[in-house]
């Protein structure tokens, strides 16, 4: 398992200003970290530049002491992203979508079959498998996005505002899964506006201004 380390990062798009100034923040196997804020503090930006999609203007981003450069070692690092807007795609089914993603880091059919299956079953999506996510309701998409994100089982998982469509049963199964994640070993940075959701983890990072001030 993997450690992620943000060092004294400023995180801005192409020549723009930058949204984060100097963000220090380490996840380390096992942990859950919470990054808060309002709308439009960053929380997205932060997540984005932690996965290796949007390298810091100055700082550095590492894993294990390394410097994450681009999205693709990312990958290679086993480093997943549950993006807010679920990244689905609408033209396949529910369990086309996880299929394709382990395929695609190296996993077999057969394995990918049985990952997907097992994954669909923890979010309460079995029944779903098989319509396509232009079917599903916006809450469904959600859990089939998470359902994704955890038949991969990175070493790091960024999970970006991914309980804000689930009412509450919904919201409480997906936190403990990514608690069982961390326990797993995984290092888990779980974005989110929900004080409670946020209470769950083992340290909470608040975003407000452009400034990171790490709460506990």
């Amino acid at each position: 398992m993997r450690t992620l380390t943000v060092d004294a990062a400023d995180v801005a798009y192409g020549d723009g200003v930058p949204v984060l100034r100097e963000v220090t923040v380490t996840v380390r196997p096992g942990e859950m970290l919470a990054v808060t804020g309002p709308s439009g503090a960053g929380k997205t930006t932060l997540l984005a530049a932690m996965a290796g999609l949007l390298p810091p203007a100055t700082g550095r981003i590492l894993v294990d002491g390394g410097e994450l450069r681009d999205r693709d070692r990312g990958v290679g690092l086993g480093i997943v992203l549950i993006p807010q807007e679920n990244g689905l795609a609408a033209i396949l089914t529910a369990a086309e979508n996880i299929v394709v993603a382990m395929i695609a880091t190296g996993g077999t059919p057969a394995d990918a079959r049985r990952g997907t299956a097992d994954s669909l079953e923890r979010v309460g999506l079995a029944a779903q498998a098989n319509q396509l996510i232009d079917e599903l309701s916006g809450g469904q998409q959600q859990r089939a996005a998470i359902a994704r994100g955890l038949a991969l089982r990175g070493d790091v998982l960024l999970a970006d505002e991914v309980t804000s469509e689930l009412d509450a049963a919904n919201r409480q199964k997906v936190i403990e899964l990514l608690r069982a994640e961390a326990e797993r070993g995984a290092a888990v940075v779980f974005a989110t506006h929900d004080p409670e959701a946020a209470a769950v983890c083992d340290h909470e990072l608040h975003l407000a201004d452009g400034v990171a001030t790490l709460l506990r």
